[in-house]
């Protein structure tokens, strides 16, 4: 993060804009709107400011601005477009202590100045680090169409039970968890549905009822499948309880830029594992969700893929449903469809495969154990995940019980990530690829004539990289 995110309080502070051009009139605006006290700095400003200059807070000054206007300001904007005046501007908010934004000169920044979403008091943000402002712009009208002016006045109407809520609710957390339930729950419906009495109703009645155990006070766990590692890849029901948890539980197939995306003050355990080498064991891991949802939190228990496909899933909701414990199930891509896709594989093709095998390399004491009768079967794609430490054994046990050597396989190291890595070859050669290419995993092996396909629609997946490559080395431009 190349910038702090911050909100200032304007309200009855000075404010210097210098200039009159379109890029000043903003400034002005967005100052106004905040409640500052702005001193325009220029002899003709231009049209745009004709409503403005009426303003009650606005005192203009038709000339340039000096060194000494800028003393006790909070915010100094640059926006006359003349070097020798943003210079000025800069060098005396430096000199007095005050925050500058000069427009277009980033060497006069102290601050970059969002797109803003205004549904006051709700206000959302958005910046590119001055990298791209088009995109920022154009995620901000994206954000417009998707938040409807009445989340502002719902925020105004929350607002209202503020005290009360502080007075009722005895800890940051629980009030965390009661203003999400009456947000995202019936109170919310009510008041987006015009009905602002039966909304106040429901939420007066919810504090009645809280008492010692509250219901929103209740832990449950969320058992997450967060995809083979591109954040894209994640569900919108994933995302929303991500942002919901208290504590999470990750393993190391989870993406970092996945993980970025849970609530930033939640709890991180790491409980991955490495073949021969667990941080926890399966059982401790079961047991530390009962423990922690026992104890009023909501759990995530996220995990690479998908939690029910060689994730273990299984074993954590029985150990949860054993115990009593709420739970909500979020499936995730698998890494067999996820991985393949982005390699540009097929598992199914009318000419080629119909049907395909997912199988694990590692059984409950990390033995390969595969049923080689259903794994040779004509016209399918067999995908082993957890396969990589295996790859000699692999080859072998295919060749030894049928299989033609040259049948095509591919390993995809690193899947659906920028650091993704393809090997194409034959399983006959399964194990050379893999020490060729370095792959050190996680990795996906698929094995079929699907593979074959690649070839064809490679220059597809090129030309996306190529595109996005351009898209990087072009980003001053967009």
């Amino acid at each position: 993060m190349d910038f702090l995110p911050i909100f200032l309080d304007l309200k009855g502070k000075k404010v210097v804009v210098d200039g009159g051009t379109t890029v000043a009139a903003r400034r002005v605006e967005r100052a106004l709107a905040a409640g500052a006290k702005v001193h325009l700095f220029d002899p003709a400003p231009g049209d745009e400011f004709r409503e403005l200059l009426a303003h009650q807070d606005l005192t203009h000054h038709a000339r340039p601005v000096s060194a000494d206007d800028v003393r006790g300001a909070v915010v100094a904007y640059g926006a006359s477009e003349d070097a020798a005046r943003d210079r000025l501007l800069f060098e005396a908010a430096r000199a007095h202590g005050v925050l500058a934004n000069v427009a277009d000169v980033a060497e006069y920044c102290d601050f970059i100045t969002p797109s803003v979403v205004d549904r006051s008091p709700l206000v959302v943000a958005i910046s590119s680090a001055g990298t791209a402002p088009v995109i920022a712009r154009i995620l901000r009208a994206r954000i417009e169409s998707l938040l409807p002016p009445a989340y502002g006045r719902m925020a105004g109407f929350m607002g209202q039970f503020r005290d009360k809520v502080l007075e009722t609710v005895r800890t940051s957390r629980l009030r965390r968890r009661f203003w999400e339930q009456m947000i995202d729950g019936t109170a919310g419906d009510l008041f987006l549905a015009g009905d602002t009495e039966g909304a106040s109703k429901h939420i007066m009645a919810t504090l009645e009822k809280g008492g010692e155990e509250p219901t929103f006070a209740r832990g449950e766990v969320y058992l997450v499948g967060g995809g083979p590692g591109d954040p894209d890849l994640l569900t919108f029901r994933a995302l929303r309880l991500m942002q919901r948890a208290d504590v999470v539980l990750y393993d190391r197939l989870v993406g970092k830029g996945i993980l970025e995306l849970v609530r930033r003050d939640a709890e991180r355990i790491y409980v991955g594992k490495l073949p021969d080498r667990h941080t926890l064991s399966q059982e401790e891991i079961s047991q530390r969700l009962v423990d922690l949802a026992r104890q009023g939190k909501r759990v995530l228990r996220l995990k690479g893929g998908d939690p029910f496909i060689f994730g273990r899933g299984g074993e954590e909701i029985e150990t949860l449903a054993e115990n009593n414990i709420p739970f909500q199930v979020v499936p995730g891509i698998t890494a067999a469809a996820g991985c393949s896709a982005y390699a540009g594989i097929p598992l199914t093709h009318r000419d080629h495969a119909q049907s395909c095998v997912f199988v694990t390399a590692h059984g409950r004491n990390g033995v390969l154990g595969l049923d080689w009768d259903v794994l040779l079967r004509p016209a399918q794609t067999v995908a082993i995940y957890m396969g990589l430490s295996s790859l000699e054994d692999l080859s072998e046990q295919f060749i030894a019980r049928g299989a033609d050597p040259e049948t095509p396989a591919a390993i995809i190291d690193n899947g659906t990530r920028p650091e993704q890595k393809v090997a194409v070859g034959t399983i006959a050669d399964l194990h050379r690829m893999a020490e060729r290419e370095g792959l050190k995993g996680p990795a996906m092996i698929v094995i079929g004539s699907v593979v074959r396909l690649r070839d064809k629609l490679r220059w597809f997946s090129d030309m996306d990289d190529a595109v996005f490559s351009m898209g990087l080395t072009a980003r001053g431009n967009l």
